[in-house]
């Protein structure tokens, strides 16, 4: 059995000097200066996996602001912080695509104080809405919230398609628990980015704590939590040999495409072919269009 998973492997390798090995994902971008748009030289990029097994990655930045690494394990959750000297850093969550480039380009603004899990503006053309910005940003980070807000909001009159400033308010308006601000502000970040999943996050919180479940469980239907906390309780069950209760586990939420890829995926990594086959391709009757759908078809191919 090893002997035929390693030939898949190496055939998958052979395919394309831009073919991906099972589980990995890649991430490339380029960062700029918010105010000039000019490329930041020597950034450092930091990788921190928020679930499963440790993972720590620093890389750097080129001359010309330019980023490239590769992703080993691409079916977990990691935090990515983006630093460099004179600049508030950038952080935010995300869990990578597989088998594709996940591409994430990253205005830093300049500053000290850390951005509050939000990437900053990304105009050159609106140094008031910058300065306000990160002057919220360094209220927010000292616990002063009102003060924070009212700069946020002095930041997105500035320039009314700031994504980051809407965000941090949406945020800001949810820690002090004016939910119907926190819903706006959240709603009109999704104008602007529509797949923001700090944003569906912000909402379905918020209209949870407004009593709203219909509303609520809307948007919680949009996270990828319970696909990722479902893999991970999976996984577990899996690596005790308790592979039936792994099952039980996706079967508590049959309609979830997500958790059935992640799932065929890991039984692909430990070469248990027939549950891989039943578990890619329950994904595929449930999404045949998804955006792991090819990875998914690929990886048929190779566990028949």
């Amino acid at each position: 059995m090893r002997r035929t998973f390693v030939l898949a492997v190496l055939a998958i390798m052979a395919v394309a000097g831009s073919a991906f090995a099972i589980g990995e994902a890649r991430m490339q971008g380029k960062i700029t200066d918010a105010a000039t748009n000019k490329p930041i030289p020597n950034a450092t990029i930091i990788l921190d996996a928020l679930t499963g097994h440790k993972v720590h990655t620093e890389v750097k930045a080129d001359k010309d602001g330019v980023y490239r690494f590769l992703i080993l394990d691409g079916t977990l959750q990691y935090k990515i912080t983006y630093k460099a000297e004179g600049y508030a850093p950038v952080e935010y969550t995300f869990k990578p695509s597989l088998g594709e480039t996940n591409t994430k380009d990253v205005t830093m603004a300049p500053g000290s104080a850390a951005a509050p899990a939000t990437a900053a503006p990304a105009s050159g053309k609106s140094s008031p809405a910058v300065a306000a910005y990160n002057e919220g940003a360094a209220l927010a980070n000292d616990g002063k919230l009102p003060e924070a807000i009212a700069k946020m909001e002095e930041a997105v009159t500035a320039k009314p398609d700031l994504t980051a400033g809407y965000e941090a308010l949406a945020k800001l308006y949810f820690r002090v628990k004016n939910y119907d601000k926190a819903i706006d502000r959240a709603n009109k970040a999704l104008e602007i980015d529509t797949d923001n999943q700090d944003m569906f996050g912000i909402l379905a919180d918020s209209y949870t704590a407004k009593g709203d479940k219909v509303k609520a469980a809307e948007y919680r239907k949009k996270l990828p939590a319970d696909a990722s906390s479902m893999f991970n309780e999976a996984a577990h069950l899996i690596n005790t040999g308790k592979d039936g209760e792994a099952e039980g586990a996706i079967a508590a939420n049959d309609k979830f495409a997500q958790a059935y890829y992640e799932l065929g995926m890991l039984y692909v990594r430990t070469q248990k072919n027939a549950d891989a086959r039943t578990n890619l391709q329950k994904y595929l009757e449930l999404e045949p269009a998804g955006k792991d759908a090819a990875t998914a078809k690929e990886m048929l191919n190779y566990v028949k």
